[in-house]
């Protein structure tokens, strides 16, 4: 597939969702409301209507895509994927809060802007909306749905809570560091791309496999997140250079570097132990950060987490080839999956 015609796959999934999306955060008392249409992008800071970035729309597109790989329209995958753009932007509120990142989408962050305690409740409300969304279908797949949502969930907040402990650890292993992002990113992709098939009637089965792509492909796609989360466009990621160094966030290009041995490897143990115990991280010049990048890059950390995004990218794409749907959703998942593997943000 072309790439216009992935961008078409993204977009379907966004304009189908979007006014049931909305439909749902109306829901919310007054201030959370406004709030959370700040957080989507729909509105300004001062309440006026604004045309934001919405983010990537991944999820949407997957969800839909599922239920057509379940043999479904892809209206049937619409509640699916409104509950976990929900889930999703639940934790993205909260991880803003807990990471003290200012800047996402090119726009202040929640707290930043309405306080902490705003996006701590905000998130709540958009966690027990995507519950909600499913429930009131009233259907045995509403209900299977709901399951798998609230088991990615669980994983989800396990994921963010193994990254938060591994940034006060000197080291975590590369085994521990893919299994936080399989939580993290993995599980919820992977339940984007099955909860479509289940609400169009797919056996578990089907679903489970799905779900395997969606696993892996969230994998890549996290290691790519590392990638850019050190040395993305802040132009084109709207986040701070050096975004994870700054967090000391031990992200696969870290992890790898420093299981990888020799000079850089060495050199980058002692430099990021110092930081640990440092008063004055914060106050780090560009050089500072940029040295450490360096060091990431010549132990090896780079090249081996874009290495480990392929591999992933690869086993996503083996998973689709035991389930059996049309033709042509399987190359609109291949194209997806290629299209998360070369992005730029």
């Amino acid at each position: 597939m072309e790439k216009a015609d992935t961008l078409a796959l993204l977009e379907r999934g966004r304009a189908l969702s979007t006014p049931v999306l909305r439909a749902a955060v109306d829901r919310l008392a007054a201030p959370m409301d406004t709030v959370a249409a700040y957080h989507f992008g729909w509105i300004d800071a001062q309440g006026n209507a604004a045309d934001g970035d919405g983010g990537k729309a991944v999820r949407p597109a997957l969800a839909l895509l599922s239920a057509e790989a379940a043999g479904a329209s892809a209206e049937v995958g619409i509640p699916g994927a409104v509950a976990v753009e929900l889930v999703h932007n639940f934790s993205l509120l909260h991880d803003d809060l807990m990471d003290g990142d200012e800047q996402r989408r090119h726009r202040d962050t929640v707290w930043k802007v309405h306080g902490p305690a705003l996006a701590i409740l905000v998130g709540d409300a958009l966690f027990a909306l995507a519950n909600e969304v499913l429930l009131e279908l009233g259907t045995v797949e509403a209900g299977r749905a709901t399951r798998r949502l609230t088991t990615a969930s669980r994983k989800l907040i396990d994921g963010q809570a193994q990254d938060i402990s591994y940034e006060h650890r000197e080291r975590v292993s590369v085994e521990e560091c893919l299994e936080m992002e399989g939580n993290k990113t993995g599980a919820l992709l992977a339940c984007a791309v099955s909860i479509g098939a289940v609400l169009g009637g797919a056996d578990d089965r089907t679903a489970d496999k799905l779900e395997e792509y969606g696993y892996h492909l969230g994998l890549a796609f996290q290691a790519v997140d590392d990638l850019l989360g050190i040395w993305g466009d802040p132009e084109a990621t709207g986040k701070q250079t050096w975004s994870d160094l700054r967090q000391r966030k031990k992200s696969l290009p870290v992890v790898a570097a420093l299981a990888a041995g020799g000079p850089a490897c060495e050199e980058l143990g002692r430099l990021l132990a110092a930081d640990a115990k440092s008063n004055d991280f914060e106050n780090f010049s560009e050089e500072e950060f940029a040295a450490r990048a360096a060091l990431i890059e010549a132990a090896g950390g780079r090249e081996w987490t874009a290495q480990e995004a392929r591999r992933q990218h690869a086993i996503a794409i083996r998973a689709l080839d035991d389930v059996d749907m049309p033709q042509r959703v399987r190359e609109q998942l291949v194209a997806l999956a290629d299209f998360v593997v070369v992005r730029k943000r």
